[in-house]
């Protein structure tokens, strides 16, 4: 569909129609005035002109009926609307259905009234009927119906032909009506008029602009309990408990711009309870020409206060509001477009409740295995028995269940509980018949009233017929609505999967699995985890839509018993924060009216009314299960009088099931790491050694993620009084078998040193032991020192190098060399010949021992080196041990831009000689 839409002044005269039939088949004269019309015609001024074009297709008309109606109601021409409607379904229908062309509308609107003009590209000249058939014969008649129509409805009508188009128009005026008054409705005897249980309150909001509340009257405030201070300057849609305007398929946003609106929605009080009412709205201008939008409000029941007495006939009466004979199910004409599901129901229910005069409305549809029946609009009824609330479908002795065929009920309390949706909502009659698609269950709509026998089997047949006519549009809207929650689910599913597996983090998967579901799925969400089977379910995060409620449902959920870890699949009610919420509120209730508190209330629960709220519609608890166990569960919740869609919750159990996979893995993941920071800190001395004469220095660094042991290790310990052993590895690889041979490597040291051996046997019977493991040995590369501080500040240095790199000693005038000389690593052959070095560390001087992962070093094809670490060690003159080490670790830090692949390790040490620095 296309669609133009121009406003203001237009050129002043539009062709008028003719007075006699058969001057129907006249030419268009080129924009001129009809010479035929009368003169109001002819001297009516365009005002406004809206176009559309449709494609050829079934579903178009219902497309083009919205697009009228819509345009008339933005224009304020609520009178005709009905009317309006039912010609340009026909017309339409005819055009793209019959003629099978595309279809223009023209909607024009001049100072009389409104003209609409529907062509088609089938310029066939014959008409279907002639003068004397313009009485319609049969209801079931489908020829010519449309000109029918036109002949009983319009003021004018005609049809002009070109040689390539056909163009029917009609014109409605607006009804002759006392200055100042919109419309105007027959004169009621006292008990037919609506009946009032006290005051009413119309609550008087005008809205500026952008949507925020610029004034707000006493009976506003008495109606929703916010005092106008509180409220001016807020958004109306802060206040709006349902999203979307029931009865359009436009937002309560969009509604408030409309030049004329009525319908209903619920406004959330100031405790929290959603007050349904029924709104008009009508947009003005200001002096100064700023648009602002007066609101009238009253309670949803009080509808007839507000209501155009054009919307429905009175009781018992099918009489429309011009006086001819209103077709009964004419009143389902005018809905949305079916893709617009949400808007097509709540019309569907409006207009229903209108059609039978009847309290209250109700649509369910059917879960896709047909047991249960969800509803998604209802009128009339308390906000709780609203959205998505589920009953069952009765099964009954025969094929069918008795959700499956019509059915009256003169008086519900003569059989409690045939309707479950209406218990406690003083509802005594009720009809509901099934919407059925090719004889399968689709849904049901209903109708009850307060009054027992209203209805009869009549009433059961015209809402059938009715329900026949809207089924297969219901059933294709729900199709197509289903369509895009699957493809939504698979997109977001996948999302999930991608965030949930970037993480291995305990606590951010469980605030990812928090933020992935509020507000998608819920309003707030609850994980509870079991870290073994013994242990009780510890509430382990909270969220909530509004976080100035979240400390709040923390509150309340940490003094109640958590639920079961049930491990059965699938969502499951849990009522115990809806009695909890709802022993707060009769606590704060009682306070306030100074009556103390009901003794049935457990202590230490005081959350505000507005928590209370918060948690007070329905919570369901989905079980985290990974790998055959149940490590937690999901809690989601909706706030008063809400529901989850079934879809929501099938979403809600595929994620919970990936998200305990995630968890556990998280989980896991945790205890490795543990083990493997625990593993590494057994394979490092506890702490460093007090040296008389001797700075110390030692930076350890781990490569990777920290769940991989390091193959790097160092150790410094007093061999006898006056001697220290030291020393640096590096085992071949990671993991397990590498800390193997470190743990092997650093305890034989301390052991076998303080034997007394010298440093080489110390060595060679490390390598006995290294290949006595087997296949479970590495080579080892290995610095071992023995270190003797002197009286006269100088320290007795004895070294062996096996295979490590060099250390390198950096004198006080800047020169810097090596302090050993290479000798065989360990672990490769049985008979090592090892000979140890003496040195000898003057005041000043520094030893500098680091493994592999420094002097290797890369930055693409460059490499560190040994001369380059030298290179280092000559600016670190006159400094301490530790700023030595520090500036090592910066320089190789620098050397390249990627993060380090190898471990590292750093041992400075320094002789500062008798007077420290």
């Amino acid at each position: 569909m296309t669609t133009g839409l121009i406003s203001g002044e237009q050129p002043p005269e539009y062709p008028g129609p003719a007075d006699a039939f058969p001057a129907q088949q006249r030419q268009a004269q080129d924009g001129r005035p009809d010479p035929h019309a009368p003169e109001r015609t002819r001297s009516s001024v365009i005002t406004a002109r809206a176009a559309a074009s449709f494609e050829p297709v079934g579903r178009s008309v219902a497309t083009a009926r919205s697009f009228v109606r819509d345009t008339l109601q933005g224009w304020g021409f609520a009178d005709v609307i009905d009317d309006a409607v039912v010609l340009t379904s026909e017309l339409v229908t005819n055009a793209v259905v019959h003629a099978g062309t595309a279809a223009d509308v023209v909607c024009l609107r001049s100072t009389e009234g409104v003209r609409i003009e529907v062509a088609d590209q089938y310029p066939e000249r014959e008409l279907p009927l002639q003068s004397a058939a313009l009485t319609m014969t049969s209801p079931d008649q489908e020829g010519g119906r449309g000109l029918q129509l036109c002949a009983a409805l319009a003021t004018r009508w005609g049809v002009d032909y070109t040689t390539t188009r056909k163009q029917v128009w009609f014109q409605l005026d607006l009804p002759d009506r006392a200055v100042g008054t919109r419309s105007a409705g027959p004169a009621l005897p006292v008990e037919m008029l609506p009946a009032a249980d006290g005051r009413v309150r119309v609550a008087v909001v005008q809205i500026d602009r952008y949507g925020a509340v610029t004034s707000w009257n006493e009976d506003a405030e008495d109606l929703f309990g916010y005092p106008a201070a509180s409220v001016t300057g807020k958004p109306l849609t802060d206040l709006a408990a349902w999203p979307h305007t029931p009865g359009t398929g436009t937002g309560i946003a969009e509604a408030l711009r409309l030049s004329r609106w009525e319908g209903s929605y619920g406004i959330r009080d100031a405790v929290g309870r959603v007050v349904p009412v029924y709104a008009s709205h009508l947009r003005v201008r200001d002096p100064q020409g700023e648009p602002s939008t007066v609101c009238l409000l009253v309670r949803n029941e009080e509808r007839a206060v507000l209501q155009s007495p054009s919307r429905g006939a009175s009781s018992g009466d099918t009489a429309g509001h011009d006086g001819r004979d209103a077709d009964p199910f004419e009143v389902f004409i005018g809905s949305p477009a079916p893709d617009d599901l949400d808007g097509l129901l709540q019309r569907t229910v409006e207009r229903a409740r209108d059609m039978l005069d009847a309290d209250a409305a109700f649509l369910l549809l059917a879960t896709d295995d047909e047991t249960e029946l969800e509803v998604r609009a209802s009128t009339g009824l308390p906000s709780a028995r609203q959205r998505f609330a589920r009953v069952p479908v009765e099964a009954g002795p025969g094929r069918y269940g008795s959700a499956r065929m019509p059915a009256v009920h003169d008086d519900l309390t003569a059989a409690p509980g045939a309707i479950p949706l209406l218990n406690g909502t003083g509802m005594r009659s009720v009809v509901t018949v099934p919407l059925k698609v090719e004889g399968r269950l689709t849904g049901s709509l209903g109708v009850a009233a307060e009054s027992p026998g209203r209805y009869s089997n009549e009433e059961a047949l015209r809402l059938q017929f009715a329900a026949d006519r809207i089924a297969l549009a219901v059933e294709s809207a729900r199709l197509g609505e289903l369509e895009r929650l699957r493809r939504g689910s698979l997109s977001f599913l996948v999302e999930a999967s991608d965030l949930l597996a970037g993480t291995l983090d305990r606590d951010q998967t469980l605030a990812l699995m928090a933020q992935m579901t509020v507000p998608t799925l819920a309003t707030w969400c609850a994980v509870y985890t079991i870290n073994d089977p013994s242990s009780e379910p510890y509430l382990s995060y909270v969220l909530h839509e509004d976080e100035d409620r979240i400390d709040g449902l923390k509150a309340l959920l940490s003094k109640i018993s958590p639920p079961d870890p049930v491990p059965t699949p699938g969502a499951r009610v849990w009522t115990a924060p809806f009695e909890a919420a709802h022993e707060a509120a009769l606590r704060t209730s009682m306070r306030s009216l100074g009556l103390g508190e009901p003794t049935t209330l457990s202590s230490g629960i005081g959350p505000t009314l507005a928590t209370a709220s918060a948690v007070g519609g329905e919570t369901v608890v989905l079980p985290l299960v990974a790998r055959n166990r149940v490590i937690g569960m999901l809690t989601l919740g909706k706030p008063t009088d809400e529901h989850f869609r079934q879809e929501s919750l099938e979403l809600a159990e595929d994620l919970s099931r990936r998200a305990a996979l995630a968890l556990d893995n998280a989980r896991l993941y945790s205890e490795r790491m543990a083990i493997s920071q625990s593993l590494q800190r057994s394979l490092l001395p506890p702490e460093l050694p007090r040296i008389d004469g001797v700075e110390v220095e030692v930076i350890y660094q781990a490569a990777g993620e920290g769940n991989e042991v390091g193959g790097d290790f160092y150790d410094i310990f007093p061999i006898r009084d006056g001697a220290y052993g030291f020393a640096i590895g590096d085992v071949c690889g990671t993991g397990p078998n590498a800390a193997a041979v470190t743990g092997l490597a650093r305890h034989a040291l301390r052991l076998l040193a303080r034997e007394g051996l010298s440093g080489p046997a110390v060595l060679q019977r490390l390598n006995s032991a290294i290949l006595d493991e087997g296949e479970r040995s590495r080579f080892l590369t290995l610095l071992y020192g023995e270190l003797w501080p002197q009286e006269d500040g100088s320290a007795l240095l004895k070294v062996v190098c096996a295979g490590h790199p060099l250390p390198l000693r950096l004198r006080q005038d800047g020169t810097v060399e090596p302090a050993a000389e290479p000798q065989p690593l360990l672990g490769v052959m049985d008979d090592l010949e090892l000979y140890e070095e003496t040195r000898v560390l003057d005041p000043g001087d520094v030893l500098l021992c680091v493994t592999d992962g420094i002097t290797e070093r890369r930055e693409g094809m460059r490499m560190l080196g040994d001369d380059g670490l030298a290179d280092v060690l000559t600016t670190c003159t006159g400094l301490t041990a530790g700023a030595v080490a520090a500036r090592v670790l910066r320089a190789v830090e620098r050397f390249a831009s990627e993060p380090p692949s190898d471990d590292m390790a750093i041992l400075a040490m320094r002789v500062p000689g008798l007077h420290a620095d």
